[in-house]
């Protein structure tokens, strides 16, 4: 049992994606076959439909291309977030089939910050843990100890398991999906560890496709900020962390 760090790698994504999301806009309105328009796209064509499309708000033809990501050590509390993201894909590491006997636990930076607060974190997860060892010890006994039995007993025990619990994943988007959480979830107002899985998200895929993803982020990155009073004041501030402007 221990404190964790987040990880995310880019596991797999389309090849030439970008060329792709060009071939798919240009074939809306070309007379050609398939095979001539792809063979047609050059490097610099590529990119001047990519910023077309961007400059109209014309997203559709971005859903042909995909990513998948390996997630490790988020919080349950995340997993509670991201997966309100309904068009995309997830396989979530089970608290009924593994058992969390040693369970990794997120720590909040606040937290982390304060010496008392953080004596009280350590604590409680210490004392969770116990609980969870023996809750899965009660509901083992007079069992006769099968996987099936241990499946039943950790299913109910996990009932005591913070939301700082660790969970694994991978999860899969269209990049029209991204550009809506990279919007929602890279914003200051976004939840601190979310906003950090998303930063780093986007830094992965603009290695990848980096015309595609070039103004990605918060909105305040490629336009105005849309929370009005709510908004953080820190447009500038943004621009520099995402765009290096």
């Amino acid at each position: 049992m221990g404190e964790a760090k987040l990880q995310v790698r880019l596991l797999s994504h389309t090849p030439d994606g970008e060329k792709i999301i060009a071939a798919a806009a240009k074939l809306c309105y070309a007379r050609a076959d398939i095979d001539t328009v792809l063979e047609g796209l050059t490097p610099e064509k590529v990119e001047s439909f990519l910023d077309m499309l961007a400059s109209l708000g014309h997203e559709s033809p971005i859903e042909h291309i995909n990513f998948t990501f390996g997630i490790e050590n988020v919080s349950r509390a995340l997993l509670a977030q991201i997966t309100r993201h309904r068009h995309a894909s997830f396989s979530v590491q089970s608290q009924r089939y593994v058992a969390e006997d040693h369970f990794e636990f997120v720590l909040p930076p606040a937290i982390a910050a304060n010496e008392e607060a953080k004596a009280l974190y350590l604590d409680t997860m210490d004392e969770l843990a116990s609980r969870y060892a023996r809750l899965t010890d009660l509901l083992m006994e007079g069992t006769e100890g099968t996987t099936a039995d241990k499946k039943r007993a950790i299913e109910d025990a996990r009932f005591v398991l913070p939301n700082g619990c660790t969970t694994k994943m991978m999860v899969t988007m269209n990049a029209r999906s991204l550009m809506n959480f990279f919007r929602l979830r890279c914003c200051n107002r976004a939840q601190w560890e979310i906003r950090e899985l998303a930063t780093q998200m986007l830094m992965l895929v603009r290695e990848v496709c980096p015309t595609l993803f070039k103004l990605a982020g918060p909105p305040c990155v490629a336009g105005k900020c849309p929370e009005g009073k709510m908004s953080c004041g820190k447009a500038k501030e943004m621009k520099e962390k995402f765009l290096g402007a």
